[in-house]
């Protein structure tokens, strides 16, 4: 059996697990993966099932023999991994969460929270490529898009040969999200689209852009709808390729709308409905970049514990250092924390329950402690933690942008409150 194969085995493995545990009330039943009974009741979140674990180990495996070795130089070179990502399309992870029918393997949120964290953990540009592609372009496609759509910008773009991307920020726009300058123009039998997006994950290697543009400026954030644009229509340009500071074999641009003419079936959702779609596929989208930022922290804290136990210092390894090992103990406890905020968020989702504030809640408290944790490992390294020749001055660059995209760590405690304040009914 292919490996790709083996993941879309997976996926059928998931769903008749998920009925099973519907089904079936017994202890021996649910003593298995995220769910344990005892006689008090049932406790969450012991174990990944079977078949997410299963799922990591491969992602695992992948990132350290194919990942790990090449996430520095690309660090440095800024090079897309094109062989990389095509690969990571074989072992249908391009496209988690899209049905079979559509040539996805039709795994869970879980699972690709568990798969991206792993794959964040080898190479964070791997990383956010996969969630961009995953969360911002398949996933309002794949949620409100019809038939014809999904057969027409989903499966092609599940096998990591083709990829897509996401346009809402713009030049003058960045957390305020209903302020689209964008505009899309009725004429009759076709859109015409002008304006500028800023910030665009995998702009440079789209074949296709998910973007928001008003669509009657009276309505304001309700005048706002949603498009799906071939890059390769006329009008259609880049801006320059940005010097990140981190993230950086990943590309990140400007896409330049000028009279972009698209037929009107190119039209997401019903009109005026842009703004919820954008807003709900971000929530999605916040689970991918806590599982790319975990990923990250769990590097740097890898690094950290290898390290600490191999450096000698006053006769002993430095890990022996109460100094040292209370570092190591609160980097635990943030990733362990975090970890299970990102499960929960991701559970929720699957469950078909509102999520929108652990969403949030994943992304701040990943993010920060992706933060945290490359910033205390390269004290536990000390002048090595400050050079290229270790990993986790590169950790630290790539965590910075995880408390910036999809919502800063500003607007994530905003909406935690608003979504606390509604549940006092406030």
């Amino acid at each position: 059996m292919s490996v790709s194969s083996f993941v879309r085995c997976l996926g059928r493995q998931n769903k008749a697990y998920n009925r099973l545990l519907g089904q079936c009330v017994s202890p021996a039943c649910t003593s298995h993966g995220l769910r344990n009974n005892s006689s008090l009741g049932e406790a969450n979140f012991t174990q990944l099932p079977e078949v997410h674990q299963m799922l990591k180990d491969t992602c695992r495996q992948f990132a350290e023999n194919e990942l790990w070795p090449i996430a520095g130089q690309i660090d440095k070179t800024c090079d897309y991994p094109e062989q990389q990502i095509k690969t990571m399309g074989e072992l249908g992870l391009m496209g988690m969460e899209i049905e079979e029918e559509y040539g996805g393997p039709g795994l869970d949120s879980l699972a690709y929270a568990v798969a991206c964290t792993e794959i964040s953990r080898g190479c964070a540009s791997a990383g956010v490529i996969m969630s961009a592609h995953n969360s911002l372009y398949l996933g309002p496609i794949h949620k409100f898009g019809n038939h014809t759509q999904k057969e027409a910008h989903i499966s092609p773009f599940v096998d990591g040969n083709v990829i897509g991307c996401f346009g809402l920020s713009e030049p003058g726009n960045g957390s305020d999200a209903g302020a689209a300058s964008t505009t899309a123009r009725d004429e009759g039998d076709h859109w015409v689209i002008n304006g500028t997006k800023a910030w665009i994950t995998n702009a440079h290697q789209a074949k296709g852009i998910v973007v928001f543009a008003t669509t009657d400026k009276s309505m304001k954030h309700k005048g706002i709808s949603s498009f799906i644009i071939p890059m390769d229509t006329p009008g259609v340009s880049l801006g320059k390729k940005e010097d990140k500071l981190g993230i950086r074999a990943s590309s990140t641009s400007n896409v330049i709308m000028e009279d972009v003419k698209i037929p009107k079936e190119n039209m997401l959702g019903k009109p005026g409905m842009g703004f919820k779609i954008a807003m709900m596929t971000l929530d999605s989208g916040r689970i991918g970049i806590a599982a790319q930022a975990l990923g990250i922290a769990k590097n740097a804290f890898d690094t950290a514990v290898d390290y600490s136990s191999k450096r000698n210092s006053f006769g002993a390894p430095i890990s022996k250092l109460q100094m040292i090992q209370s570092k190591i103990a609160d980097m635990a406890l943030r990733i362990e924390m975090s970890e299970l905020m990102m499960y929960k968020a991701a559970a929720l989702k699957d469950a078909g329950k509102a999520y929108t504030k652990e969403a949030a809640m994943a992304k701040l408290a990943c993010s920060e402690t992706a933060t945290y944790v490359a910033h205390q490992s390269i004290q536990v390294l000390g002048g090595m933690g400050y050079v290229s020749d270790m990993p986790v001055e590169r950790n630290y660059r790539d965590a910075r942008i995880t408390e910036i995209y999809e919502g800063t760590s500003e607007i994530q405690r905003l909406v935690i409150a608003g979504n606390v304040m509604k549940e006092y009914g406030l």
